[in-house]
């Protein structure tokens, strides 16, 4: 079995906020959406090429551990998607999570990643 990819360690941390689009704030209430429905430590929502959106919580079982931003991605090319225009995290890190951001840079270099307070305050955004 061939060994999986080394998920990156780096936590980036957010800059100062970036403004938001409409679609960025629809992203927000999605993501507050998935994470309060399941109680999950963190939600995160992602919009492709197309404005499609994928909205997801956090997964922490024996056999499977993902993050929030991990699984909107996955369900974003699991429905065709090859590019990504936005994505937003909610948590109450103050950093965003590597293995999420290497998911979204895999499928697009510049899309911001706005990070939340579970209010949905903007924390910040990663634009690298």
């Amino acid at each position: 079995m061939p060994e999986s990819p080394a998920v990156p360690a780096a936590r980036p941390t957010p800059s100062d906020p970036a403004e938001l689009t409409a679609e960025d704030g629809k992203l927000i209430i999605l993501a507050r959406g998935a994470r309060g429905r399941v109680g999950a430590v963190e939600g995160a929502a992602v919009r492709d090429q197309d404005g499609r959106t994928y909205a997801a919580a956090s997964v922490s079982l024996p056999s499977l551990t993902l993050t929030a931003l991990q699984l909107a991605v996955a369900s974003a090319v699991a429905a065709g998607a090859s590019r990504l225009e936005a994505a937003v995290v909610v948590t109450e890190a103050s950093t965003l999570d590597g293995a999420g951001h290497a998911a979204v840079r895999d499928l697009s270099a510049d899309a911001p990643v706005h990070v939340a307070a579970p209010d949905g305050t903007i924390l910040g955004t990663v634009v690298e």
